[in-house]
């Protein structure tokens, strides 16, 4: 039967105590101007407090409460949590084994010692961190069995490992912390987005960086922690902004690429107010400086007009010196690397050159039809050729066409794709059997940096259904556009996180992004160019007839 949970049971489950009630303080009206830290501290807020069983309790509320104590207990050591546990449980229960966001959840007493908890899921965060959006239907049963003690209260005697925690418990518990890892040539960072507790966040970082990548981006990526390394003592100290890392087995340490390793370790915890990283392979203080590793550049915005490329200078449209009209029967899809070629679709199915003024314009790739280019930082062009084995081609001028394979491309046409401005990592919206999907995978490449494969694909922005433009928001999320009653929504999509939506542009084709949400810009299909200003897209004045803008990549 089914049961609601009385309101003295929720009550009892947790305490709240806010912080900003703890009493008055007046407020100075008169006296000298003094200078703050600049340090921003997080606010305080709600704080909620875990609390035991209740006496009384039947057994869909001491599930409940379980579940509100596992989820306010994320930063401490479940002690409390485990009083609802009985034998065996007690030791075996894993909270750290991952979680399940839920929006709501429905309790319901299936036997005389059991209760199923069926949970509106959002997304879930496994034990290593990484968060997976679900898509708007996602249902899940979680089921718990229970035992009556010998004072006749009910305990759980089986739970399922892992925390259910409210999209707010996730906000408030945990925190988003990038690790970096290197491009397979070294010259540039690449970022992965973890989900860690608050508690002990730089140790946990640490900690993960020395695993290494995820197994989508393990192939594409490399790190200079050599394996085996461990964090000994396991605890990360910051004090004044340095953090002490310990690292064993010394000699693998000492081995390693010192001034890479430091690189890494400073930008994963540069966020978290570690200015500086002191490592020890074991009673050694490695004494080298971290490795420069500058992030891409975003570079200016380029727009196709009437077959022309045209850049922004001092608020109006010139033309780019030397280079000569894109001709075709309809000239879009302009595509630019950092220092490789432009190049953009001269009609949906040819694929071109923007030329020099004065020289020959070449035919890069040709098909039915063509997705929007796209040029990596090694200055290999990427496209798409729809309904063949091997939709994903790259080419560049004066050199062939190749394909770049993926197992999990078979049986799907690619509808846009978008490499990262580092080169690592390849979006694709993609059309199969299980309907439109986006997906991000690593890209393989062998020691001259030509692309030849891709990795296992996550999938990402799975509560949106994304149409055919993608780019790179900055460095761990993407832009999509995506179909709703509103009409056409421009939706960020983080890697490892939740989707939101940007305001509807209703007649919006394409997308263009520089390095975050005030660089992202739409193309309608009457040729206007708009730019998000943080709140609503504002039309760019001194440019119409716009048929394709890109930032470089």
């Amino acid at each position: 039967m089914s049961t609601g949970v009385p309101r003295r049971a929720r009550a009892a489950a947790a305490l709240v105590a806010v912080a900003a009630l703890a009493g008055c303080v007046a407020l100075p009206t008169s006296g000298p101007v003094t200078a703050g830290d600049g340090r921003v501290r997080e606010p305080q807020g709600v704080v909620v407090l875990a609390q035991g069983p209740q006496a009384d309790a039947g057994p869909a509320e001491i599930v409940e409460g379980f579940l509100l104590a596992g989820a306010a207990e994320v930063t401490g050591d479940f002690g409390v949590a485990r009083e609802y546990l009985v034998g065996d449980a007690r030791e075996e229960w894993d909270p750290t084994a991952g979680a399940v966001v839920a929006g709501s959840r429905r309790f319901e007493v299936t036997g005389d010692a059991q209760v199923s908890v069926e949970l509106a899921v959002q997304g879930k965060v496994d034990g290593g961190g990484r968060f997976t959006e679900t898509s708007a239907d996602t249902r899940e049963s979680l089921r718990f069995e229970l035992v009556e003690d010998a004072d006749g209260d009910w305990r759980i005697a089986h739970a399922p490992d892992g925390l259910v925690l409210t999209p707010a418990n996730l906000d408030q518990q945990y925190r988003q912390a990038t690790l970096w890892f290197l491009t397979l040539d070294a010259e540039a960072l690449v970022p992965e987005v973890r989900w860690f507790p608050r508690r002990n966040l730089e140790t946990a970082i640490v900690k993960a960086l020395l695993v290494g990548p995820s197994p989508w981006l393990r192939d594409a990526v490399r790190t200079a922690v050599p394996a085996g390394v461990e964090l000994k003592p396991e605890a990360v100290v910051v004090e004044d902004g340095v953090a002490e890392v310990s690292l064993q087995p010394a000699q693998l340490v000492q081995e390693a690429d010192r001034g890479l390793l430091l690189a890494q370790l400073e930008r994963s915890l540069a966020p978290w107010g570690v200015s500086s990283v002191r490592v020890r392979a074991g009673t050694v203080l490695l004494d080298s400086g971290a490795a420069a590793l500058p992030t891409p550049a975003p570079g200016g915005l380029e727009v196709l007009s009437a077959g022309r490329v045209l850049a922004f200078s001092d608020g109006q449209t010139v033309p780019v010196a030397d280079l000569a009209p894109v001709a075709g029967a309809a000239p879009q899809g302009l595509a630019r690397g950092v220092t490789g070629p432009r190049v953009a679709l001269s009609d949906p199915g040819t694929l071109v050159t923007v030329p020099q003024a004065g020289e020959p314009v070449e035919v890069l790739a040709s098909g039915a039809a063509l997705a929007v280019p796209s040029v990596d930082r090694h200055g290999w062009v990427w496209t798409a050729r729809s309904a063949t084995a091997a939709p994903l081609v790259v080419t560049r001028p004066g050199g062939p066409v190749l394909d770049v394979t993926g197992d999990w491309l078979t049986g799907r046409t690619v509808e846009a794709l978008r490499v990262s401005p580092e080169g690592t990592r390849v979006a694709v919206v993609s059309t199969g059997a299980d309907g439109v999907t986006l997906d991000v995978a690593g890209v393989v490449r062998d020691d001259s940096g030509t692309p030849r494969l891709l990795g296992p694909p996550v999938r990402v922005g799975a509560q949106v259904v994304p149409t055919t433009s993608v780019v790179w928001a900055d460095d761990d999320r993407l832009a999509v556009l995506t179909e709703d009653e509103a009409g056409t929504v421009p939706y960020l999509v983080p890697l490892s996180g939740r989707s939101t939506p940007l305001p509807a542009v209703p007649d919006a084709v394409a997308l263009a992004a520089g390095r975050g949400e005030r660089a992202l810009h739409v193309v309608t299909s009457d040729g206007e160019l708009l730019r998000y200003d943080g709140r609503t897209w504002v039309a760019v004045s001194g440019v119409t007839g716009v048929t394709g803008a890109a930032f470089p990549g």
